[in-house]
């Protein structure tokens, strides 16, 4: 059976087809332009696959809730020509199959859910920290929507004393990827995050507020597992510092098991990159009735 998977991101497109066994048969990427330009491109792609279904996880903020006018719409997005934009209608009209629809970190925490590092868990947060920050929500064994979907990236931090800089979000300042998503990276110190590794007061202060955010999530949330992933996660010094963080700010509050063997608790994606067009690909299936 073929299912059809798009990751729908706001630098690049991932489209895939993959079986019911998590196997991606097909892939083809290409750039995140205007709905005029893109569209048509990720339509010939799946027109002649086949597909069952289609899973689609997507920039946001997204409509996820089915009674709404605009469900499966792009809403509020920054991305202007993206803006209210009826994406999931689009394919439901060309494609004429049944739609999955959900954010794209949302589909990377299912992704690692179904065939990753959190498979057989009740409860795991997803955090990708890249061009922005976003988190996806599993609870009780169900991806987190509630009155749209969470916005974890932007829970307002306080600044840590020594740091001066404004805050790079337009609607927050110093919410969290105000302060530690890749531009604000990029524009506090001046230099891609790519370029500093050597830096160890960059990571020092990345890690501060990833920490800051991550034990409120703890806290609020319980999670079983917390993954963490995005383009800023490639910096292999960041992990053990956030880890560290996590647990002085935790202060021993909260004493499990999972929280004892924090290299295991907080960890990086599993899936070698493919946990968005995976969890694409379980969208669909479960669009199509399929498990």
């Amino acid at each position: 059976m073929r299912f059809g998977a798009l990751e729908a991101g706001g630098t690049k497109m991932v489209c895939a087809v993959g079986n019911e066994n998590g196997e991606i048969l097909d892939r083809m990427t290409i750039p995140t332009e205007t709905p005029a330009v893109t569209m048509p491109k990720l339509l010939a792609y799946f027109q002649d696959k086949e597909i069952r279904t289609l899973g689609i996880g997507c920039f946001g903020p997204v409509d996820l809730n089915p009674a709404s006018d605009t469900y499966g719409y792009i809403t509020t997005t920054a991305k202007l020509a993206w803006k209210h934009y009826d994406i999931c209608g689009y394919f439901r009209k060309h494609l004429k199959v049944p739609i999955g629809f959900d954010t794209d970190v949302n589909g990377s925490m299912l992704g690692e859910a179904t065939w990753g590092c959190a498979k057989g868990l009740d409860t795991a947060v997803y955090i990708t920290i890249g061009t922005g920050v976003g988190i996806g929500v599993l609870a009780g064994g169900k991806l987190l929507h509630g009155m749209q979907h969470p916005e974890g990236g932007h829970i307002l931090l306080p600044k840590r004393k020594d740091d001066t800089y404004a805050g790079k979000c337009p609607y927050h300042g110093t919410c969290l990827e105000g302060l530690a998503a890749g531009p604000a990276i990029e524009e506090r110190w001046g230099e891609k995050a790519a370029n500093l590794a050597e830096r160890p007061e960059v990571w020092d202060l990345e890690a501060y507020y990833l920490a800051y955010a991550i034990t409120n999530y703890i806290l609020l949330l319980s999670p079983q597992k917390i993954i963490l992933g995005g383009g800023v996660m490639h910096q292999e010094q960041l992990m053990p510092l956030v880890r560290h963080k996590v647990k002085e700010m935790l202060g021993g509050y909260m004493e499990t098991k999972e929280l004892a063997d924090m290299d295991s608790y907080l960890v990086l994606p599993s899936l070698d990159d493919n946990q968005g067009i995976l969890g694409a690909l379980k969208l669909g299936m479960d669009a199509g009735g399929q498990a």
